[in-house]
């Protein structure tokens, strides 16, 4: 970690200044303490980072009520709200992303800050520790039920420079502009030239963008050339922004009626035929072992090489037990696939042996024309393996949709957003 990042600010955060809470503190602040360590062993943060220092100070169980106090200190999300179909509109982001996203935004003392996105409230009371009080802290909801519940919370414990708005977040806040720092807390389609023009000169903005369906945590700054560059990107999955700016994700079940074995979940309004493969999951899969290894089975960046499929889609698994006939997916969520009207392919793994770690990468496909797609499937993951695998660095780019030029060999994916043009690369470490 350079310098600039090392040290946390010096004054004392408003959090160890507060009153103790005589509710569970103790355990509260034994389990605090653990999360952050825990978040430290998977350098995910340093020790003596900010980030680690607010996270330390914040209780973050205040934010999720309800919930036991190993469930809100556990490393994984919470939900706060649903819709009347139960479907979740905020939560709790899992304290490794909520981390990871801190890290890149690179907040320092003093700054002013906007948040699209506020939710329970936790991650605005981590911005305003980070700024301290010669700072700002501007945080966006659309909400109103979820912005009443987080002002009310944030009234009783937060500080006097933080201040929520409810509004649509796709407009950022003009009255309180310009900001040194923009994070977006919901998955978000595009980046608007609201958030971009509310940026200060030599800003930052991090937010979460949706490429074909995947999403990756990226922070932006604008070069001198007029174009928005990645600094730092994570993977990670967010709720779908919600206003002016949200494009819909698009969900397809598939299985019996009531209990769908899986669901494909597509983006940029893409539908899929479901009575097409309505018989497909039926019938014996289609496997096709691709002979290509990954050491940890992650198989970083693989996804990127198979979103530019036409008929690319996430393969996601709704229960083991009704999922049992399945070939395995990929992972405990699911799998990354392709879908067709007339055959589905996903992902799936087995693993080399015990001389040899690591596991095999093949694609298991069901439908009529299974073996077609999965050869396609296949085809993918042989370049993605020969381009050098998950070694590359992912860097996005943002120009303006009306720009022309060649590509730069290592583009993965262009995509039209807005008034951009998204261009995502994966460029090899130069050799030494």
């Amino acid at each position: 970690m350079t310098d600039d990042t090392a040290a946390a600010p010096e004054t004392i955060s408003y959090a160890e200044s507060m009153p103790p809470y005589t509710g569970s503190m103790p355990s509260a602040e034994v389990l605090r303490i653990a999360m952050v360590e825990q978040l430290i062993d998977w350098r995910v943060i340093t020790a003596d980072s900010p980030v680690a220092h607010a996270m330390r100070c914040v209780p973050r169980h205040l934010f999720v009520p309800g919930a036991e106090l190993d469930r809100a200190y556990a490393q994984e999300p919470v939900v706060t709200h649903t819709d009347a179909d139960g479907t979740a509109i905020s939560s709790v982001s899992a304290p490794g992303v909520v981390a990871s996203m801190l890290e890149q935004l690179h907040v320092q003392p003093g700054q002013r800050v906007l948040e699209i996105g506020t939710g329970p409230g936790y991650n605005a009371l981590l911005l305003a520790d980070l700024v301290g009080p010669t700072g700002s802290v501007t945080t966006v909801e659309i909400d109103s039920r979820v912005a009443a519940d987080a002002t009310r919370t944030l009234a009783e414990i937060g500080p006097s420079h933080l201040n929520v708005i409810c509004a649509d977040g796709d407009h950022g806040d003009p009255a309180h502009a310009p900001y040194d720092r923009i994070i977006v807390t919901a998955g978000a389609w595009q980046v608007p030239a609201t958030w971009r023009d509310q940026l200060a000169p030599g800003g930052r903005i991090v937010v979460p963008l949706r490429l074909n369906g995947l999403t990756r945590s990226l922070a932006f700054e604008l070069d001198d050339d007029g174009i928005w560059r990645s600094r730092s990107a994570a993977e990670c999955g967010f709720i779908p922004i919600r206003g002016d700016g949200g494009v819909a994700e698009q969900n397809t079940p598939l299985g019996p009626a009531g209990q769908p074995l899986v669901v494909l979940r597509t983006d940029d309004n893409r539908a899929i035929n479901p009575r097409a493969l309505h018989d497909a999951l039926d019938r014996p899969p289609a496997l096709l072992w691709t002979g290509v290894s990954d050491a940890w089975g992650l198989c970083e960046h693989l996804d990127l090489w198979l979103a530019d499929l036409p008929s690319f889609c996430r393969v996601l698994i709704m229960s083991q037990a009704t999922a049992g006939g399945l070939a395995p997916l990929q992972h405990s969520w699911g799998s990354m696939g392709a879908a067709t009207d007339t055959a589905l392919a996903y992902l799936t793994l087995r693993p080399l042996g015990e001389a040899q770690p690591g596991v095999e990468i093949g694609i298991a496909a069901y439908g009529q024309d299974a073996e077609l797609l999965a050869q396609q499937v296949a085809d993918r993951v042989h370049a993605w393996h020969h381009a050098g695998g998950g070694n590359g660095h992912l860097l996005v780019e943002l120009h303006p949709a009306s720009g022309s030029g060649p590509l730069p060999g290592d583009t993965r994916l262009t995509i039209a957003k807005g008034d951009l043009r998204v261009i995502v690369r994966v460029a090899q470490p130069v050799p030494r």
